[in-house]
């Protein structure tokens, strides 16, 4: 189903350009009987319900204008954010990420802790820089299992 999510893509970065918004992930799955689009956006400041609202309605509208139809098939179209804890999974991702709070966990443990959380200050080649109360843990991007966005709570 590549090829439905490489014309979704196509089809929706313009209209995120336009509002601001970036894209951050596309779905086209089978669940149960019914078959799913699901198109994940963010901006920086996070997204409302009435953001969605705007991407679902433009997105859908220009689907339904291709000719021939992009997805044959019926599906239902599910615009949303990716979570306010969502994974961060490649540089870039840290990158937008910085100024953040985040939850990086470990393969291994790292001066006898699994993972850190902190506010993401800086990442380069090989680290990423957290702080948390006023003390900064550099960890080796290659002992991090995987990282996300975090709530402080």
């Amino acid at each position: 189903m590549s090829e439905v999510v490489d014309r979704v893509k196509e089809i929706v970065e313009p209209i995120l350009e336009e509002h601001s918004f970036y894209l951050y992930d596309i779905e086209f799955l089978k669940e149960n009987k019914s078959w799913y689009l699901r198109v994940y956006i963010d901006k920086k400041g996070g997204v409302t319900i009435d953001d969605c609202v705007i991407i679902s309605d433009e997105l859908s509208e220009k689907l339904d204008e291709i000719d021939p139809d992009p997805i044959p098939q019926a599906y239902y179209l599910e615009v949303s954010s990716p979570g306010a804890e969502r994974a961060l999974r490649n540089d870039e991702e840290l990158k937008q990420a910085i100024g953040e709070y985040v939850h990086v966990s470990f393969y291994q443990q790292i001066d006898g802790n699994k993972f850190y959380e902190g506010t993401l200050e800086q990442v380069n080649d090989d680290n990423l820089v957290l702080s948390n109360n006023n003390k900064k843990f550099e960890v080796p991007k290659s002992a991090v299992a995987k990282s996300r966005l975090a709530i402080k709570f």
